[in-house]
C-alpha cells in the first residue's frame, strides 16, 4: 500500500497540525533541524511543539533563541522523565485536530509527512502508521535493531490483534480526540508498545504506510538500547496481559470510538 500522494479535499475543515517534537541532547544538529521542520509545507496550519526533556546539551538555547516562522511552544520538563513522558505532556498541551509523533532528528524523512496525513484529513483513517519495513521502498537497517524490532512487533501483534509491520516506528498520526483521551503512563520508549496495546482496544480505522528510515548510530546521537528492546517486551506483555483495561482511557473519550460497553474490561 503506497501512501496518497493527492492533498485532501477535507483538509480545510482541519485548523491546525500539531508535530509533537521531544527533545534530549540534540544540539549537535538541532539548528538544521529546526530550520527544515519550520519550513515544512504540510497540508493545513501546523503548530510545532518541543518539549526539552531537561537537555545537559545547548539544545534549549538552541531552541528558544530560534526566530519560527510557524506557530510553535516549547516546553520544559523540570526533571528528565524520557520520550513517553516528553510526549504525554507535548499530547496535552497541543492545540491541533491532528496530533503527530516527530522525533528531533533525520532518521526519518519529514517532507514524506503530506502524504501520510492524507488518509486523516480525508476522514478514510483515525490512526496512521508509517512503516519502515513495507516492502514498498528500500530500506537499510542495521541487523540488531531490524531484527529486535521485527520480534518486539511480532509479539505486540499476537497480544494486540493489531496487524502491524512497524510497532516501533516514530511516525504515527493520531486525531487529537483519540490520543488525548488515552490514558499514558510509560515513561521512556515505552510509549510504542504501550500505545499501540490501548489503539487496539478501540473501534479506529488504522491504516499504515511505507516510510523512508536513515538509521543513526550512537555516536550521532542514537539514544535507544538494547535494555529499551526489554522494557519494551516488559510493557508488550503487561498492557496487553495484566494491565486493567478500565484504567486504558478517560471518560471523555467520544463514544463513537468504543466498541461496546464491557468490550476492555
Amino acid at each position: 500500500m503506497k501512501a496518497p500522494a493527492k492533498k485532501s479535499k477535507s483538509s480545510s475543515k482541519l485548523k491546525t497540525i500539531s508535530l509533537i517534537i521531544p527533545i534530549y541532547n540534540e544540539a549537535g544538529h538541532l539548528q538544521n533541524f529546526l530550520e527544515k521542520v519550520d519550513a515544512l509545507k504540510l497540508p493545513t496550519s501546523k503548530e510545532l511543539v518541543f518539549i526539552d526533556d531537561c537537555s545537559k546539551d545547548d539544545s534549549l538555547s538552541i531552541l528558544e533563541s530560534f526566530r519560527f516562522k510557524s506557530k510553535f511552544l516549547i516546553l520544559k520538563q523540570e526533571k528528565n522523565q524520557g520520550k513517553g513522558a516528553a510526549l504525554r505532556r507535548g499530547f496535552d498541551e497541543a492545540t491541533g485536530d491532528v496530533l503527530v509523533v516527530q522525533d528531533a532528528d533525520f532518521e526519518y524523512d519529514m517532507e514524506e509527512l503530506p502524504s501520510l496525513l492524507v488518509p486523516v484529513l480525508d476522514g478514510k483513517a483515525d490512526v496512521v502508521f508509517g512503516s519502515r519495513f513495507r516492502k514498498e521502498v528500500k530500506q537499510v537497517h542495521r541487523t540488531f535493531h531490524y531484527l529486535v524490532n521485527r520480534i518486539l512487533t511480532l509479539l505486540s501483534n499476537m497480544f494486540s490483534g493489531m496487524y502491524l509491520s512497524d510497532m516501533e516506528t516514530c511516525y504515527k498520526i493520531f486525531q487529537s480526540d483519540i490520543i488525548k483521551n488515552i490514558n499514558l503512563v510509560s515513561n521512556r520508549f515505552g510509549f510504542e508498545p504501550e500505545v499501540t496495546a490501548k489503539l487496539a482496544r478501540l473501534k479506529l480505522r488504522v491504516q499504515e504506510y511505507p516510510i523512508s528510515y536513515y538509521p543513526r548510530n550512537y555516536l550521532e546521537g542514537k539514544k535507544i538500547t538494547w535494555k529499551d528492546g526489554i522494557a519494551a517486551l516488559r510493557h508488550i506483555l503487561y498492557f496487553n496481559i495484566f494491565a486493567s483495561k478500565k484504567n486504558f482511557f478517560k471518560v471523555s473519550m467520544p463514544e463513537k470510538y468504543i466498541p461496546g460497553a464491557g468490550h476492555w474490561l
